[in-house]
């Protein structure tokens, strides 16, 4: 299975955080390649740079290489995917980010239910 994490989620694995549970975590280390999106460090710079979220950008770089996981760059057909979503949830960074699952296509570990609804068969909710 190709698997691609949320950025909440990429961010509980590098931290170790209890909140990602046992069968998550035998889901990424079972999965055939594990994928972290660009548009997920995007993300987090954002928030970081608002004081929202407390993290070391560099260090999440450095850990997606680290981790075994590989980078998902964000290109033009990913973008252009996101017009194609039905307007279930309004986060730009989600419905991004599903866009690259469907269109390579991969898996999608998320906590968010409300992605659940644009490809049931590709998002995994933990």
């Amino acid at each position: 299975m190709r698997l691609l994490l949320d950025t909440h989620i990429f961010l509980w694995v590098v931290a170790d955080d209890a909140k990602l549970s046992a069968a998550a975590r035998a889901t990424i280390s079972e999965a055939a390649e594990v994928f972290v999106s660009s548009a997920s460090i995007w993300e987090a710079s954002i928030k970081a740079g608002l004081g929202k979220l407390d993290v070391d950008i560099d260090a999440l770089v450095s850990a997606i290489e680290t981790s075994g996981f590989n980078e998902l760059p964000v290109i033009a057909a990913h973008g252009a995917a996101v017009r194609h979503l039905p307007d279930f949830h309004r986060d730009p960074f989600d419905r991004l980010l599903i866009a690259q699952a469907k269109h390579e296509p991969m898996h999608f570990m998320t906590v968010d239910g409300h992605l659940e609804q644009y490809a049931p068969d590709l998002v995994m909710k933990v």
